[in-house]
């Protein structure tokens, strides 16, 4: 089973090239990961790093690096960011930079923000360990690797007890040639979020949220979790993706600036079985650094 699975897998980096975005448990943590319009949403200076690795075990399984800083600017009326992320699966090993705009717009106890972002992927494609038909193919003594241009956008909607995100990180298709053949390298991705906080006590609260991603040529994705928050500072949660897979999420905050946020998960599909399981660590940081940033935190 395990080497069907490293198999399938090596030929889905290698040969197919067709990816999709990487996977993140964590998207409260750091809504700038799928959505360019959260760039300085809450009102303060944030940076964060983050370390995923899926189906640990597993010949050539997908890992993701990322890092991000962004903030609120002019007054609370814009914010801006900047996005790095590392992507690895099988041979294929993908870098993506991107630069991000929101401009907000208070709207009573709501706020609505609209977002872009821009940057490069750049993508590399070795071919290390791959035994080819033909050997004298210039795909497998060279590989592949090449740069693109990248252009997202996105939509913010927030309150003090609810949120409602929609995304499309890459507007552009990113593709290749090879030869007299064109591959897809990534595929356009929706990604629709929300969340709502309720109080049952002043020490208390329960966040349930839902994340949908939609990609063309695979099955919708979808994320339904519930997390319970203690003093505003310990949050612990559950969740399962598409009902084949399911995790546990803990995050603290300590003097109401560092983070730290920590997810297992367990697969419980046919592809991969239960013995392989992922990891995921966020680190984060909120500064007030401009006066006109907010000291209080918000729930989202």
């Amino acid at each position: 089973m395990k080497i069907l699975t490293t198999l399938a897998l090596l030929l889905f980096a290698t040969l197919s090239f067709a990816q999709q975005d990487p996977i993140y448990s964590q998207y409260l943590f750091n809504p700038l990961l799928v959505n360019p319009a959260y760039a300085g949403l809450n009102n303060r200076f944030n940076g964060s790093v983050g370390y995923r690795t899926q189906w640990m075990g597993l010949e050539g399984q997908p890992q993701t690096i990322n890092a991000s800083l962004h903030s609120s600017l002019v007054q609370n009326k814009v914010g801006a960011g900047l996005l790095v992320v590392n992507d690895r699966i099988g041979n294929l090993n993908t870098t993506e930079i991107n630069a991000a705009f929101a401009y907000k717009l208070q709207l009573e106890n709501k706020m609505v923000s609209f977002g872009m972002q821009a940057g490069v992927q750049n993508f590399n494609n070795t071919m290390n360990g791959v035994n080819p038909f033909d050997p004298s193919d210039d795909l497998f003594l060279n590989g592949e690797r090449g740069t693109r241009i990248n252009l997202g956008a996105g939509l913010a909607l927030k309150s003090e007890n609810y949120f409602i995100g929609l995304s499309v990180p890459r507007l552009l298709p990113t593709t290749f040639k090879s030869g007299d053949q064109e591959f897809d390298l990534y595929n356009q991705h929706l990604y629709l979020m929300g969340g709502y906080v309720h109080y049952l006590n002043e020490r208390i609260r329960l966040k349930p949220t839902v994340l949908l991603r939609s990609v063309k040529g695979a099955p919708a994705s979808v994320d339904i979790a519930m997390n319970i928050n203690l003093n505003a500072i310990h949050t612990a949660g559950i969740f399962t993706r598409n009902l084949n897979t399911y995790g546990v999420l803990l995050q603290t905050l300590l003097k109401d600036q560092y983070r730290f946020g920590y997810v297992f998960e367990i697969p419980t599909n046919k592809s991969v079985g239960t013995q392989f399981a992922t990891h995921e660590i966020m680190l984060g940081i909120q500064l007030t650094t401009f006066g006109f940033h907010e000291r209080s935190l918000s729930n989202f």
